[in-house]
């Protein structure tokens, strides 16, 4: 799972480098998959450790990090879309909720395949001490 981290992070900085220059480089919040994909991708580096409990920790960090990436973004791209559906009037920045949206789509996916992995991990490890 580290690599796919690292290459989740890795898809996170494309992301947020590309909407900063589609939108002008006018709007630095744009950016903010960036800072994601840069967390992501150094949790992903440390989690190729050979302790497994050091493994443990990072990729612990690493789907906390997914997870809050998946909620805000996501929650705050939902609100954007619901409040303009109300009050009938398009969305003042649909690049932003486009963003907003691909960065929640790409953190639930890597938290499913992080939680999957968590589970065939313990399987496995149920299965070794029987």
């Amino acid at each position: 799972m580290a690599n796919v981290t690292i290459w989740v992070g890795v898809l996170l900085e494309v992301l947020g480098i590309w909407m900063y220059v589609k939108t002008g480089s006018a709007h630095p919040t744009a950016l903010i998959p960036t800072w994601f994909g840069i967390v992501l991708s150094i949790t992903g580096v440390l989690a190729k450790s050979e302790d497994p409990k050091r493994r443990m920790l990072w990729m612990h960090i690493a789907v906390t990090v997914g997870l809050l990436g998946f909620l805000f973004p996501g929650g705050r791209g939902g609100i954007e879309v619901m409040m303009a559906h109300c009050k009938g009037v398009p969305l003042a920045h649909p690049e932003a909720v486009y963003e907003q949206f691909a960065m929640a789509g790409i953190c639930l996916v890597f938290v499913g395949l992080c939680v999957r992995s968590f589970i065939v991990t313990r399987l496995a490890r149920q299965v070794a001490a029987e």
